[in-house]
């Protein structure tokens, strides 16, 4: 008969969730705010000086192709392949095609037809990947699957209306990956796992972010409006930070309340890399140091749901973020939503 284990200790609200391994995709063309500044006619420094991002990738592929050199890559880390895995998850946000999903397209790209296995998106915008890890750490826990591949794969250059420079010159195309799986049983007290996740809707703002066409909602059999500007994205910045701003010390509290921990025992803060006014706001609004947080806005710009991942990927590889260290995940997406996983690496 085995020995019983006291369950006490682990943290009531704790799912047992481990990175195996993160990978990125850095590939495309590395393009400066100072190209843009020519390719505009605007005077040098315009564009970093207005954004903050001195340089972004911009990809001309699918957004499969780097989605699966970044599965490639934390399958490397991991020192997994594969054929470990047995469920595939899509956190992008935005779609190669209206259909079938990013799944199926990196599902078919990773060369997984003959084992096919399941795959899946999960459409939450820049907020992709957070909710992926939410949704993956219960079917984890349930037994369903055993090892999961969950990859953000993004490109938003092809999008921009370069009209608006403040909105188009935050963003660059990438792709992040993560390996996870609940771990050795039983859970331990201070082992890897979610202690808490939160996500809030807030709609009034539903139409702040967004790329109109590309649905039945604007279809071009529907419409009498040119469709390429309905296949652009508009952002309406200042109703997007008002509305997270106002919600975001009360989102947090409740939050870390809920993982029964403080602000101060946060090792790191890993953010969604949505511009450089949010993270500076952010860090004020927290009482958070430069050296707490992750931020490399300037050299990658906003990678939609792709950004918190890499993010996540360059504080494990760096070695900012270690083994046993808490990290607050916390980001906004188009929704406009607000999310937060308070997660023990």
């Amino acid at each position: 008969m085995s020995p019983s284990v006291d369950r006490r200790a682990v943290p009531v609200n704790l799912r047992p969730l481990r990175i195996l391994g993160t990978g990125v995709a850095v590939s495309g063309e590395a393009v400066t705010s100072d190209a843009i500044d020519a390719r505009l006619g605007l005077p040098p420094g315009t564009v970093e000086a207005r954004t903050g991002v001195r340089r972004r990738f911009v990809e001309r592929r699918p957004a499969a192709v780097p989605g699966a050199e970044a599965a490639r890559a934390a399958l490397h880390s991991a020192g997994l392949t594969l054929d470990d895995i047995d469920c595939l998850v899509a956190a992008s946000g935005t779609p190669d095609q209206a259909m079938p999903s990013n799944a199926a397209l990196l599902h078919h790209e990773l060369g997984l037809s003959a084992r096919g296995i399941p795959a899946f998106d999960i459409g939450a915008s820049c907020l992709g990947f957070l909710m992926a890890l939410d949704v993956v750490s219960s079917l984890l826990v349930s037994g369903r699957y055993r090892r999961v591949l969950i990859v953000a794969s993004d490109i938003a250059s092809c999008g921009l209306d370069w009209s608006k420079l403040e909105s188009s010159g935050i963003f660059g195309d990438g792709a992040a990956a993560a390996v996870v799986d609940a771990g050795e049983p039983p859970p331990a007290a201070g082992g890897p796992g979610i202690l808490a996740a939160s996500f809030l809707t807030l709609s009034e703002g539903v139409h702040a972010c967004e790329i109109p066409g590309g649905g039945s909602r604007h279809h071009p059999s529907r419409t009498d409006q040119p469709f390429a500007p309905l296949a652009t994205f508009h952002m309406d910045g200042p109703l997007i930070f008002r509305l997270a701003g106002e919600r975001l010390t009360e989102f947090v509290e409740g939050l870390l309340a809920q993982a029964g921990v403080t602000l101060g025992a946060i090792d790191l803060v890993v953010p969604h890399q949505a511009s450089g006014h949010a993270l500076a706001f952010m860090r004020r609004r927290l009482h958070l140091g430069a050296e707490q947080v992750v931020d490399i806005f300037a050299e990658r710009g906003n990678q939609v749901a792709a950004s918190l991942p890499t993010a996540l990927h360059e504080a494990i590889t760096s070695g900012r973020l270690r083994r046993g260290d808490t990290a607050l995940l916390i980001g906004t997406g188009a929704g406009v939503q607000m999310g937060g996983v308070v997660l023990r690496y």
